[in-house]
């Protein structure tokens, strides 16, 4: 169905829009019956938010001429909406309920997942309870995740979001875990610092068992097992998740101790498989993840199955759309007031930016309107003693979404409010002065030099939501996953571009496993062979590296 005269309305909306300051929006009476959503002690508000009732109006009319409803459950059900590489998209299959009926093939993928889950449950019942030994007999205590991207950043978001988690905490006495992901040998040389090797396992996530900046790392983690134990050492210190049984062997790690995942998972939505699950039931227990994909689960029901005026993860969806398509934001902030969820916003930076940074739709054609924003973002306060000058005062309007939480993992009290008051003080302030501003008779009036008040002067009218949650338990941080993964789904279904797929990251790839075969071959000839690189100014840094090493 055509959407042009919905896509023109809107278009027509926003410019009308764009001239009514949104502390006027905000006035608007009874604004929080249509902008306030709550699931279960979460609550959505986006009152800051350049919308009206005829904006919200349009946006749904737009999402059910493009079929989202639709497209959602098609993703849900397994078909295939991963276009470019004729896939499926079922990262949600990864924390269904085990009696659920996702088919992929004819195949219900959901056996498959729990065949991996059951068998990391095993394996971490074996290490925590010491019946899985490193090579001299000493009990395991210290993990090393080994990935990269989406094998990395969204299993240390959930590390690091946890970790000071009282319940989540009170299985990891005694272990630690550090993640290795940088091909920087400064990486490598942090990770095992202070590490007993014979105490140490470590965890390699690979599907191919081919990425070349973890398995650099991969091969100098099994280096320094073998020198410091023997090489026959690494069956009982390294395991692997994989599909590539064959490399995984030829590594020296027994096949048995390989965990599988599937084509259907990208990356950056792999967390809630074995990716994530395993270095951190490690380290926190197997329990407490399964209350994180419960948690995750519980939202994609949300998801998939309530309207579209009161689903969190939707709304969110046709907001980020209006934003970057018709107001034309070009950035998006994400600004958690947590410092556990300090990893969230580059977790989330790559799921939004490797999913829709596209600029042709899904049959190859160009889009004619701007897609995917530039996220970026920091927790509160910090980000206030940071880039908030530029949100509050600079040229360019940057969207911000704020995450707060009622009750905190920890808390200090020495004055008449706490210190988590005072953080969830700034979090309520920092979205209205964005939102209302302050004018130049406002600094008169509080006496302000004539000279400083453009310096003083707020303009306000910067959009931003508030998504307020009660705790960050494994729970939560489950359901607060999902939202953004579906929010981005959402976004892409709009655009009608592919969420699912990243070309975008192979050429640098096969650009650098060029230079690399020259770096070998200049080095074998003692720098007497010539550099042939299409650009020849990158020929004489590469040389000039070359010569100085």
């Amino acid at each position: 169905m055509s959407t042009r005269n919905t896509w023109d309305a809107l278009t027509t909306l926003a410019e009308k829009i764009q001239q009514v300051h949104l502390k006027d929006l905000i006035s608007e009476p009874n604004r929080e019956r249509y902008c306030m959503i709550e699931k279960d002690g979460i609550l959505l508000d986006l009152s800051r938010q350049k919308i009206d009732k005829e904006v919200l109006k349009h946006l749904f009319q737009l999402a059910s001429e493009r079929r989202l409803v639709e497209r959602i459950n098609s993703m849900f059900e397994g078909e295939m909406v991963n276009d470019t590489e004729k896939r499926a998209a079922l990262h949600i299959a990864l924390r269904a309920k085990r009696n659920q009926i996702i088919k992929v093939n004819g195949e219900n993928v959901v056996n498959e997942v729990y065949k991996v889950l059951d068998k990391i449950s095993h394996f971490v019942s074996r290490v925590r309870q010491g019946t899985f030994r490193g090579f001299t007999n000493k009990p395991i205590k210290n993990f090393i995740s080994i990935g990269i991207g989406g094998s990395y950043l969204g299993p240390e978001f959930v590390f690091e979001a946890l970790r000071s988690d009282p319940e989540a905490k009170k299985a990891t006495d005694g272990y630690s875990l550090r993640f290795l992901s940088n091909v920087d040998p400064v990486d490598y040389f942090r990770v095992i610092q202070g590490f007993n090797p014979e105490e140490t396992l470590a965890v390699i996530v690979s599907k191919s068992f081919t990425t070349p900046e973890t398995m650099r790392n991969a091969r100098n983690i099994r280096q320094w097992f073998s020198n410091a134990l023997s090489e026959s050492s690494i069956a009982h210190h390294m395991v692997a998740v994989s599909t590539n049984l064959e490399a995984v062997r030829d590594f020296g790690i027994d096949p048995d101790n390989t965990f599988g995942f599937w084509d259907w998972v990208g990356g950056r939505y792999s967390v809630c498989s074995a990716v994530g699950i395993l270095p951190l039931s490690l380290y926190f227990g197997f329990d407490t993840m399964r209350e994180f994909l419960d948690g995750a689960q519980d939202m994609d029901q949300h998801f998939r199955h309530t309207p579209m005026e009161q689903n969190i993860p939707l709304l969110m969806g046709l907001i980020g759309v209006w934003n970057r398509t018709f107001l034309n934001y070009p950035v998006r902030a994400l600004l958690p007031y947590s410092q556990a969820l300090l990893r969230f916003p580059a977790h989330i930076q790559q799921v939004d930016m490797e999913s829709n940074g596209k600029s042709v739709d899904r049959n190859g054609n160009v889009v004619s309107f701007p897609t995917g924003p530039v996220n970026f973002g920091e927790p509160g306060t910090n980000g206030q003693h940071s880039f908030y000058q530029l949100l509050h005062q600079g040229k360019t309007v940057v969207p911000a979404d704020f995450i707060g939480y009622i009750h905190s993992h920890q808390d200090i009290s020495t004055d008449e409010i706490s210190a988590h008051d005072e953080l969830m003080c700034n979090l309520f302030a920092q979205p209205d002065a964005l939102a209302y501003g302050k004018t130049a008779e406002e600094c008169r009036k509080e006496g302000i030099a004539e000279y400083l008040i453009p310096h003083r002067t707020f303009p306000g009218n910067r959009p931003s939501t508030i998504l307020l949650l009660s705790k960050l338990n494994a729970f939560a941080l489950g359901q607060l996953l999902a939202i953004f993964e579906h929010r981005t789904v959402v976004e892409g279904f709009l655009w009608d571009i592919n969420s699912f797929d990243q070309w975008g990251v192979e050429l640098g790839k096969v650009l650098a496993k060029n230079i690399r075969q020259q770096m070998i071959q200049y080095r074998k000839q003692n720098g007497q062979s010539k550099i042939e690189l299409s650009n020849a100014c990158t020929a004489q840094l590469l040389k000039k590296y070359l010569d100085s090493c």
